[in-house]
């Protein structure tokens, strides 16, 4: 029973193709195909441009993404070759100051021990310490100017006393072309250093570098400790007094050397 209406409906659709065939090929389905792509042709541009556009949005936020990842990629070697650029510049360093103070001091004659600061308050820390063989009384220089003593050691740090500690206290003698002038250097409170039992008879004047005598065992002789830029005496006193500036800023300083032996 429903073969009948399913045939008819074919015969219906067939007969109908079959007219709009005939009428295509003879024109007169001209207007309305005209008709209807005016209609047609604004919604299908439409589309294409929206596609076109959606497109290039997809193209433009991948080349975003792909420049995003580029550039951390970029700032990633940027970082590392800075980073080795100033491991370069600080091996570097190391080096020029190993051979400026080699130069002064020589490795053969003083067991030398590169240090660092890395702190300072009353003493001077370095990074440095037990297991460098760091030792309470070793000698710290930089080139051929005596800094101070070790202090106190830990397994890894030590603790300097600057000359121009109160309780530092060594044997020094100043030098110029009239001869030479013992005495004591006496650290002051703050920075100041002071050349203390002068006989008045021995000549010491602003400008005069001044040297460690090296009598107690505590430090080579001949290192210097300073420059004196004062000089106080009395005619009723039996000594006479020098101030004494140290050669170096102990602030300015990258690098240290402990003499791990004398």
């Amino acid at each position: 029973m429903k073969v009948l209406p399913d045939f008819k409906l074919f015969i219906f659709l067939s007969l109908t193709s079959v007219f709009i065939f005939l009428f295509d090929q003879l024109g007169m389905l001209n207007f309305p195909k005209s008709l209807l792509q005016s209609l047609t042709i604004p919604i299908q541009y439409g589309f294409y441009k929206s596609g076109t556009s959606l497109s290039r949005q997809f193209e433009f936020v991948a080349m975003v993404r792909r420049a995003s990842l580029e550039n951390k990629a970029l700032k990633r070697q940027l970082g590392d070759l800075l980073v080795e650029n100033a491991n370069l510049r600080k091996k570097l360093a190391e080096n020029e100051s190993l051979l400026e103070q080699y130069s002064k001091l020589n490795p053969k004659t003083y067991d030398l021990l590169p240090s660092r600061p890395i702190g300072t308050g009353r003493f001077v820390t370095l990074d440095r310490g037990l297991e460098d063989g760091v030792g309470v009384g070793q000698t710290v220089v930089f080139k051929d100017s005596l800094i101070g003593q070790i202090k106190q050691v830990s397994p890894k740090t030590s603790e300097v006393m600057l000359l121009s500690d109160p309780d530092s206290k060594i044997a020094v003698y100043s030098q110029n072309s009239q001869g030479k002038a013992k005495g004591i250097l006496q650290g002051q409170f703050g920075s100041e250093i002071l050349m203390d039992k002068i006989l008045h008879q021995e000549t010491v004047e602003a400008g005069d570098l001044v040297y460690s005598e090296g009598t107690e065992g505590k430090f080579p002789k001949g290192l210097i400790v300073g420059k004196v830029t004062e000089v106080f005496q009395r005619e009723n006193e039996v000594f006479k007094q020098a101030k004494v500036e140290p050669i170096y800023d102990i602030h300015e300083l990258d690098m240290l050397f402990v003499i791990r032996n004398i």
